[in-house]
């Protein structure tokens, strides 16, 4: 087994540089965006016709992943080919899905969806924020304490 303390420094800032770590600030902020969604859709349950909002920002990362350009050098002399996912460009936005259902005749809005939901963001939000623990993560990694 190798030693963790012998992650490259190459290694680490892929890990917790850059894109990684813009990335899961992004994501901490749709959980935001969608934790106030979510709570509007609950509060206006009895709402005629209002319509339930949704956050979408897994399906851009998705997106923005898929179009990373590859390529395999010829020479080990030449320059690595292709480019990183840009995952600026990908920002959380709220919508109103075209959606006609409406299982209480009243709205669009399921209290037991809505409540599932509630739950699954709480999930994503803490793994988030120990994920954006970097601090605590490049110490374990080097052998520190934090």
């Amino acid at each position: 087994m190798s030693d963790v303390s012998t992650i490259s420094t190459a290694t680490r800032s892929k890990l917790f540089g850059g894109d990684t770590r813009a990335l899961v600030y992004k994501a901490l902020d749709a959980n935001a965006m969608r934790g106030r969604a979510i709570a509007q859709n609950i509060a206006n349950a009895q709402t005629p016709d209002y319509r339930r909002v949704e956050v979408n920002f897994e399906e851009q990362v998705q997106a923005a992943m898929r179009k990373q350009v590859t390529g395999t050098k010829t020479d080990e002399m030449h320059m690595d080919i292709g480019r990183k996912a840009s995952l600026r460009k990908v920002e959380a936005y709220s919508f109103r899905p075209n959606d006609p259902t409406n299982p209480g005749e009243v709205n669009n809005v399921d209290i037991d969806i809505e409540n599932a939901k509630m739950a699954e963001n709480q999930i994503q939000h803490s793994y988030n924020m120990q994920f954006a623990s970097f601090g605590k993560i490049q110490a374990a990694i080097k052998g520190q304490t934090y």
